[in-house]
């Protein structure tokens, strides 16, 4: 099988007043699962549509294997675009549509009937084959439409949220399938979704996006444990991360932060890892500071724990397979809660209004500039 790589170079795309894509700069390496992150209106599927050749940018080039392809039509760049709603032939039936972009490369019907079959099973769809599209549910509508892209087997799969309609039993399922089958297959494929667990779940790497730009690029490991801003820090995890204003203060020595909340020093905690102490002996005590701590790193007691305050149980979700303790810190100066959440074990019991010692992984704290959103932290 022939390489196939996917390059963006510094690429702008606008619709009128509108920039949708700023300056994008990003590479899909041969055989690999990439994900494109981001919300509703970030930019992801004017990415797709740039690779594919439905929309052309104003500025920047686009590379298929090393060729610059900005100036070839759709049909000359042989991907395979799976959309978010599939429009199927009315008056074919589901096996003369996953057929259908076969017939013009000459396989026998043996093959045919092979590559078909084979791609119904895996997306559960082989007792739909002699259905026509009018008696198709939605989701069943687009495993269909995924089914007629993948038995093509181009040189790049180009996905834009292809299980966005489907159950969430389904989904969970079709994100082992398709990571599967991509592996198998070793189609280079490029994969957009608003969906952070898919993301997480089946991506090589991924590229965070917002208004039109990267905002991180990395594994999901990188980009979990490493965020370079507050923006990648607040949309990726379940639940995400906890980001709480905070200021430094020196005490007998030591360097210690105090988490806004109630307006005093109750919040308070030694700073112990030795990551911290050096980024915060760089710069000023006054500046405006981000504490950010995912929620498996917050550790809730019944009993005083080294370097831990005290706060409050605001709220208590049990999950079955764990339990999501919301502590509050108070309110800051505008009347809102300062709350921080902590994923606890099923079996942790606390109740609202009663106190918890509250304390955090020493090194896997994370500090951002509160005007700049970057982190302190490389």
């Amino acid at each position: 099988m022939n390489m196939a790589t996917v390059k963006l170079e510094n690429v702008t795309k606008r619709f009128g007043e509108l920039t949708a894509l700023d300056d994008i700069t990003l590479d899909v390496k041969d055989k690999e699962f990439f994900v494109l992150l981001g919300q509703t209106g970030a930019g992801k599927t004017t990415t797709l549509r740039c690779v594919a050749g439905l929309d052309k940018p104003e500025k920047g080039s686009i590379y298929l294997d090393d060729v610059r392809v900005n100036d070839k039509t759709p049909a000359e760049r042989d991907v395979a675009f799976v959309f978010q709603s599939h429009i199927l032939y009315p008056h074919l039936t589901v096996y003369e549509n996953m057929a259908f972009p076969l017939h013009p490369r000459k396989l026998s019907a043996e093959e045919i009937d092979r590559r078909v079959k084979d791609i119904a099973q895996m997306l559960h769809i082989e007792h739909l084959l002699m259905r026509t599209p009018n008696q198709l549910s939605g989701g069943e509508t687009q495993r269909v439409g995924l089914g007629r892209a993948m038995v093509r087997r181009p040189q790049v799969f180009l996905m834009d949220e292809p299980i966005s309609n489907l159950d969430a039993k389904l989904r969970a399922e079709m994100r082992v399938e398709i990571r599967w089958r991509q592996r198998e297959l070793g189609t280079t494929t490029f994969y957009v979704t608003h969906d952070q667990v898919e993301a997480m779940s089946m991506a090589d790497r991924i590229a965070v996006l917002d208004s039109g730009k990267i905002q991180q690029l990395g594994t999901p490991s990188d980009i979990y444990n490493h965020p370079a801003n507050l923006f990648v820090a607040g949309f990726i995890g379940s639940p995400s991360m906890n980001c709480i204003s905070c200021r430094i203060s020196s005490k007998n020595g030591s360097l210690q932060l105090i988490l806004s909340g109630n307006g005093n020093e109750d919040n308070t905690f030694a700073i112990q890892d030795d990551r911290i102490v050096k980024a915060v002996s760089e710069i000023r005590t006054d500046r405006d500071l981000v504490f950010g701590v995912h929620p498996e790193d917050v550790l809730v007691n019944h009993q005083p724990i080294p370097n831990a305050f005290q706060a409050e149980v605001y709220s208590v979700e049990p999950l079955g397979a764990e339990t999501i303790v919301e502590i509050t810190l108070g309110s800051d100066g505008g009347g809102s809660r300062t709350i921080i959440k902590s994923r606890t074990a099923p079996n942790f019991e606390a109740e609202i209004e009663q106190h918890l010692y509250v304390s955090f992984v020493p090194d896997r704290i994370h500090l951002f500039d509160k005007v700049t959103g970057e982190t302190l932290l490389t």
